[in-house]
């Protein structure tokens, strides 16, 4: 998605896009999903200290990715791991309130208004770029 934007799109605004538009469908890679093996799967996870250790290898194989297709500097390496910690963060608060038997339609308001409003603070601390 970030390599593939237009030109005149910022990468920060390419990423906020790609999220809104995963909560939208209710990915379950953004925590907005309410099927049961999906909850369940998450719960697994989150609570498996081999399973979490191996979900942060593959945030972190994200971050290199991401690092890498802005420019690979420590700019864009900063970058990069401001926007995994960001998706990180999303992703679980959404998980837990489903998990606390919210709907994920009554969930996605609070969800789409936290990651306009976590993307608005990167766009500052970043620089917009």
């Amino acid at each position: 998605m970030i390599r593939d934007r237009q030109s005149d799109l910022a990468p920060m605004t390419a990423l906020h896009r790609r999220f809104r538009a995963g909560l939208d469908r209710f990915e379950p890679v953004t925590g907005l999903n309410d099927h049961p093996e999906v909850v369940a799967f998450h719960r697994l996870v989150f609570t498996t200290p081999s399973l979490a250790g191996r979900l942060m290898q593959y945030m972190l194989d994200d971050e290199d990715a991401l690092a890498a297709v802005l420019d690979g500097s420590i700019g864009a390496r900063l970058q990069a791991a401001q926007v995994i910690a960001v998706q990180r963060v999303l992703a679980r608060t959404n998980w837990q309130k489903i998990a606390d038997g919210r709907t994920a339609r009554d969930v996605q308001p609070e969800a789409v208004a936290d990651a306009d409003r976590a993307f608005a603070q990167l766009r500052q601390g970043t620089g917009g770029s």
